[in-house]
């Protein structure tokens, strides 16, 4: 496979929502589609720090990164961290994974940034047999607290 790795295009939004209901479906979760509307129309808002690298095989999108670039209080440059991973089940294993990462981490060379870093589930050992290529895991435990929204019918 000849995969190239390039920022998304508004043309590939269809490609990657089918991409993107596969991620959802792999770790069993939902999102309003606002929001997922709210998120493509930012990958091509230059001013976000929200970005969207795709692997395209031929003319296929199969597989995407999403990343978010932030201040952190540890270092003086960005940092990345990988939001979303995903690659096509059908093409799997094929590399187009690596070359995501390989991307966002070349990118981050050149612009600076001080790390890259992501989670995933300790379970994926799919996944983590490709993380685990690159660096060990850290050894830190996610927490989150799901914060609840403002009724917007109180104000």
């Amino acid at each position: 496979m000849a995969v190239v790795v390039r920022w998304i295009e508004p043309s590939d939004e269809a490609a990657w929502r089918r991409l993107w209901n596969g991620y959802l479906v792999f770790y069993a979760a939902t999102v309003p589609e606002a929001v997922t509307a709210h998120t493509f129309a930012r990958f091509l808002d230059p001013a976000a720090p929200i970005g969207c690298r795709v692997a395209v095989d031929g003319e296929r999108v199969v597989g995407f990164a999403t990343h978010v670039l932030h201040e952190g209080t540890w270092a003086s440059a960005p940092l990345c961290y990988l939001e979303d991973l995903f690659v096509d089940e059908a093409v799997r294993g094929s590399g187009a994974g690596r070359a995501l990462i390989d991307d966002l981490l070349a990118l981050g060379r050149a612009a600076g940034w001080d790390r890259v870093y992501w989670h995933t589930y300790e379970t994926n050992a799919t996944a983590r047999r490709l993380y685990d290529s690159y660096k060990p895991a850290t050894g830190m435990i996610v927490y989150q607290v799901d914060l609840p929204k403002p009724d917007a019918s109180a104000a």
